[in-house]
């Protein structure tokens, strides 16, 4: 059994030539049978002329030079011009001058340097044509001369339409594909920041309470060890995000670190910091960004609290609906209010550009009563 689309997708792996070939071949043919070769353009009164010899080279120089018209257009038009003008003169007249119209579109559409040139010469070859046409009796007339000029720069024009059509197209394309790299730089960007400012966050803070530990080997033993698998997780958590860039990886963007959110906030309590964690309601199997969006919401206010207000009481709620999740993070104590969108804002900004892509709510702002406290809220119905 023959396989049609394996056929035609070897047919469109062929050169453009190639592919242009047959209708080459397939209007020569037609041009040569008789009784239909000579139905094609008569400019002018000339009387038919018998076919012959001539007649075949003639049809062989407006026809198969078609098979160019893509790869070389201006070559192409410098043949079949020539071509159409002897067809007219020795009154032919065959099927084959439709290749003039042809040529002429296909070097509109795919002329890619010196078209208004192109276009000149043509303009002015047509003129000696219409003289030659009226030495020999002809009675066209300016009407008659001015009405097909006319129609071949129809012909033209329409190639030109054609080519910027295509232009445009594929400048749309080049913005989308650049938007895209550009988004998906932004996506990336964020991730790293999320991940190396977290966990590197928790190690300063592990090392420098380690400086007072000296006297106690096993709380100093436990906090090495502490930074010792912070510093794990965030090599771990850097190879997801540098799987990411290859497009090969299996795993969906936004994937969570290992664990949840549990295993993050009981990393940041093993860090010093005093966390209280309520979860309420179960995560959506539907709700892969949003959830991610809520871990990255609080793993910033996490981070923030480690680095601003630590040792500070920090409280992490988190209530999952049939549409949403709702984030609260609240730190107590005064340096928690250093940790506001007024910093160098990549965090919190990167956080409120997340969420609000989603569709949902954020905000970051001080406690009246001291503190800071982050609340997201994320649609998660039908999030992926």
């Amino acid at each position: 059994m023959i396989d049609v689309r394996r056929l035609r997708d070897l047919w469109r792996r062929c050169d453009v030539a190639v592919r242009d070939l047959p209708p080459a071949l397939l209007l020569a043919a037609v041009s040569l049978l008789p009784g239909t070769g000579d139905y094609g353009t008569q400019l002018g009164a000339l009387p038919h002329r018998p076919f012959d010899a001539l007649t075949v080279a003639v049809v062989a120089l407006e026809c198969l030079p078609l098979a160019v018209r893509r790869r070389w257009p201006a070559a192409c038009l410098a043949l079949v011009a020539p071509g159409f003008a002897v067809d007219q003169l020795h009154g032919f007249h065959t099927f084959a001058t439709i290749a003039l119209p042809v040529a002429l579109l296909s070097a509109g559409a795919h002329l890619e340097r010196h078209r208004r040139t192109a276009a000149v010469l043509v303009s002015a070859a047509y003129v000696p044509l219409a003289v030659a046409l009226e030495r020999r009796g002809v009675d066209e007339g300016v009407a008659g001369y001015v009405t097909f000029y006319l129609a071949l720069a129809i012909a033209w024009g329409a190639g030109a339409w054609l080519r910027l059509s295509r232009e445009t197209e594929a400048e749309r394309r080049r913005h989308v594909a650049e938007t895209a790299r550009a988004a998906e730089r932004t996506r990336i960007a964020r991730e790293l920041h999320d991940v190396v400012t977290h966990h590197v966050t928790a190690m300063v803070v592990q090392a420098e309470a380690a400086r007072y530990l000296t006297a106690a080997p096993e709380r100093l033993d436990r906090t090495l060890t502490a930074v010792t698998d912070t510093g794990r997780r965030a090599i771990s958590d850097l190879r997801h995000l540098l799987d990411l860039l290859n497009p090969d990886h299996g795993a969906p963007p936004g994937t969570r670190s290992p664990g949840g959110l549990a295993a993050l906030v009981e990393r940041t309590r093993q860090a010093g910091q005093p966390v209280e964690f309520h979860q309420e309601g179960r995560p959506r199997e539907t709700a892969g960004s949003a959830e991610a969006a809520a871990y990255r919401v609080v793993q910033e206010a996490l981070t923030n609290a480690l680095k601003h207000a630590h040792g500070s009481r920090t409280a992490v709620r988190v209530h999952h609906t049939t549409g949403e999740i709702a984030v609260e993070v609240t730190t107590e104590g005064a340096g928690a209010s250093h940790a506001s969108p007024g910093g160098d804002g990549r965090g919190l900004t990167g956080l409120r550009e997340r969420v609000d892509v989603l569709g949902g709510e954020f905000d970051a702002g001080g406690r009246p009563g001291g503190g800071f406290v982050v609340r997201a809220r994320i649609p998660a119905g039908g999030t992926s």
